[in-house]
């Protein structure tokens, strides 16, 4: 406490005034003054206190604005110190994707956002690089990057006109194409000089002057010198002249409008104005100046990179890369990223189902409502081999193979044949096929094809000849939910009507895409592979991106699909698609007609080719009209099939089918399917059977390789009555498929 009173009476004025003199009197009058000017409650004017309002004003404006100018000039660090010069390698903007067949050479088009190709511009003559900068940056050289003047005009113009301008240098236009793309806002302006400051310090000039050449627009939908040249001249760019090279430099700023083609007038005063400049700057002589002709250019014919048949390919393979959201590529790569996208499309097997497939070859005169499509997959990989979409995207742009659907008929009855195999069912198991019959799973009559009675006949036999009463029988035993559940783990996604019976006779209409990926699986002995038509994609220096996994599961038993195989097989022994036995080696199949006959179809495979085609009749309202009947009794799928597998297998090796045995139970699980056990016979197809063809007369029947010992006369039995002639055999259609017993009663 005396150490505070101390301090306190030291600092005290009262005490010094009391023991100075009289001078010190006045100073405490004028101590005594001024502390009254500090405390509110004296009586005297503030009369500094103004002047020092104005000083914390000015203190803060210039505090302000200090932090102001730091923050600038720490946004302005930042984004310099950020903002990356990407590599011209890997720029996405740096070329365009081109699609190659399998052989990985043979192009079939190309992806291309702008139509661009990189070129090392040491190969162009240095005129090239001369007039551009005349008519663009005559300043490029000496530059910094920036035009401020430039920046400065154009926000001026931006602000009182409202429009978007741009003072740019060529390296500004370089760093707006190449790294940013079109910067209109006032942001994307700033990053561009950031950006093209930076590249000035980086990069050579030459670099810059390259690359911009390599991106810049030069109308006719070429990006940079090298499209350019083609698309003006008919040449590479290495091989233009000076002429030529001032011509083009001249448009750069107006190409669509500068065009010669569109204004020549216009065209030659560019041309004419680069040419002074690079006479000026000491390019060119004047000799060379004055000698120079306003160059000719060639007619340019735009062409959309999806016209024609090869639309297709392209699509899908877009598709296939860059749809859904696991898809390893976005549509902008594949636009922009100049890949090499290897399929596995083969070029001779496409050429030749374009050959067999579309109605333009040859000597067809098929109606212009008639579709086609049609696909051929190696069931082992699920690679892609060939296929038939249309003849023309651009005019037909729906495409045949993967959107377009159809019903798809009997096919179905695979799935139904193999759902009884997997309930343990033998397949010598005898079924009433004799038509009409009612079933009151669907409380109808359903008939065969034509109102055929077949008699008592195994499954071998029904399946063979598609017998509807016997797949309709099957099929309530099976259940309408697991023939879906089976053709939906086959590897089909379309919708199927597991509510109803009818789906066995396969009144779901669905791709030709979908029924080939089913059956793929059908053909891999029950591996489910996943079909594609893109086996590689590598980026311009041959990198490795993308490899299609070759991956199959196996979904169904091996031994089980072997016994549908051996039963598929029966369709072109003696059923309905005999024609292709002229093939002569084992073919396994199923046929196919839609309920209306608006379509008709044929699935049919080796081990290792397994190839679908469908056609149906679309009116030019997108109506689904009768197939003509001429196409109905030549059943033309199975003859497209037949034209194509024959050149596409050529002379490789004959591939059998696994030995298939059956374990299966007559007469079912319970004996109560079909006939039964006691009124069933073991048959099973002669082994030993000779695949040679030979025609047969349309006035001839073609009787399975042994007689049934079951057919004959006889009253309807099972679930539904009616009675048949019995023992209906199958014309042979001159060779052809015969009928097909595929379609149900027109009540349905």
């Amino acid at each position: 406490m005396a150490n505070q009173t101390r301090s306190v009476s030291s600092t005290s004025p009262t005490r010094r005034i009391q023991s100075g003199a009289s001078g010190g009197r006045n100073r405490a009058d004028r101590l005594t003054s001024r502390h009254a000017d500090r405390n509110p409650r004296g009586g005297g004017p503030r009369r500094r206190r103004p002047h020092k309002k104005s000083h914390r004003v000015l203190k803060w404006t210039l505090a302000l604005l200090g932090l102001v100018l730091v923050a600038g000039a720490a946004a302005f660090a930042y984004l310099y110190l950020t903002t990356e010069i990407i590599p011209p390698e890997k720029q996405a903007l740096a070329q365009k994707t081109t699609v190659y067949y399998a052989d990985g050479t043979t192009p079939i088009g190309t992806y291309a956002d702008q139509n661009r190709e990189i070129i090392d511009c040491a190969v162009l003559p240095k005129y090239v690089g001369n007039a551009v900068v005349a008519s663009e940056n005559r300043s490029f050289y000496k530059d910094n990057g920036i035009d401020l003047k430039g920046i400065g005009r154009a926000l001026l113009n931006n602000v009182t006109k409202g429009t978007r301008q741009g003072g740019s240098t060529i390296t500004q236009q370089y760093a707006e194409r190449y790294y940013l793309g079109e910067t209109t806002s006032y942001k994307g302006k700033l990053r561009e000089a950031i950006l093209s400051l930076k590249i000035s310090r980086t990069e050579s000039k030459d670099a810059v002057l390259c690359n911009y050449m390599n991106t810049i627009y030069f109308g006719r939908g070429a990006y940079g010198i090298q499209a350019a040249a083609q698309n003006y001249f008919g040449k590479d760019a290495e091989d233009l002249t000076m002429p030529e090279s001032a011509m083009l430099a001249g448009i750069i700023p107006a190409p669509a409008s500068w065009d010669p083609a569109i204004n020549p007038k216009q065209a030659e005063s560019r041309f004419h104005r680069v040419l002074g400049i690079m006479e000026e700057d000491h390019y060119i002589s004047r000799q060379d100046q004055v000698g120079a002709q306003m160059p000719q250019t060639i007619k340019y014919s735009p062409q959309n990179v999806y016209q024609g048949p090869n639309g297709y390919l392209l699509r899908m393979v877009r598709n296939e890369l860059a749809s859904g959201k696991k898809a390893p590529f976005t549509a902008d790569d594949l636009d922009t990223g100049g890949y090499r996208i290897i399929t596995t499309i083969q070029k001779d097997k496409q050429d030749l189902m374009f050959q067999v497939a579309s109605p333009s070859t040859g000597n067809k005169r098929q109606p212009p409502t008639l579709q086609t499509g049609g696909l051929s997959v190696d069931p082992r990989t699920g690679a892609i081999i060939s296929l038939y979409a249309g003849d023309d995207y651009l005019t037909h742009p729906l495409n045949n193979v993967d959107q377009a659907t159809y019903q798809v008929g009997s096919t179905m009855k695979a799935y139904t044949l193999l759902a009884a195999i997997q309930d343990g069912v033998n397949l010598n198991t005898v079924f009433n096929g004799n038509s009409p019959r009612t079933f009151s799973s669907v409380g109808k009559s359903v008939a065969n094809d034509g109102n055929v009675s077949y008699g008592y006949i195994n499954l071998y036999s029904a399946f063979a000849r598609s017998v509807n009463t016997v797949f309709m029988d099957l099929g309530e035993h099976v259940t309408s939910q697991k023939i879906a559940q089976v053709a939906h783990t086959a590897g089909i996604t379309g919708k199927i009507d597991d509510t109803t019976t009818f789906d066995t006779l396969g009144l779901d209409a669905l791709s030709v895409y979908d029924v080939t990926q089913g059956y793929a699986t059908l053909a891999n002995g029950g591996k489910r592979p996943q079909l594609h038509l893109v086996a590689q994609v590598k980026d311009a220096k041959g990198q490795e991106l993308y490899t299609a996994a070759i991956q199959s599961d196996q979904v169904f038993n091996a031994d089980q699909v072997a016994l549908l195989q051996k039963a598929m097989s029966t369709t072109v022994q003696y059923g309905t698609a005999t024609y292709a036995r002229s093939l002569g080696r084992p073919i396994a199949g199923k046929t196919g007609t839609a309920n209306d006959q608006t379509a008709i179809s044929f699935v049919g495979f080796t081990p290792s080719v397994l190839t679908t085609f469908a056609v149906w009749n679309q009116g030019q309202d997108g109506s689904a009209l009768r197939v003509p009947e001429v196409y109905q009794n030549e059943f033309l799928p199975v003859p497209l099939f037949t034209q194509y597998m024959k050149s596409a297998l050529g002379n490789s090796p004959v591939e059998r089918f696994p030995a298939a045995e059956d374990h299966g139970k007559i007469g079912g699980p319970d004996g109560s399917w079909g006939t039964g056990y006691r009124q069933s016979y073991s048959y099973t197809p002669k082994r030993s059977y000779n695949y040679g063809y030979v025609p047969q007369q349309r006035s001839q029947q073609h009787t399975a390789p042994q007689q049934e010992s079951g057919a004959g006369n006889g009253s309807g039995s099972g679930n539904g009555g009616g009675s048949g002639n019995g023992g209906g055999t199958e014309d042979s259609k001159s060779g052809t498929t015969g009928g097909n017993s595929e379609s149900e009663s027109s009540q349905q």
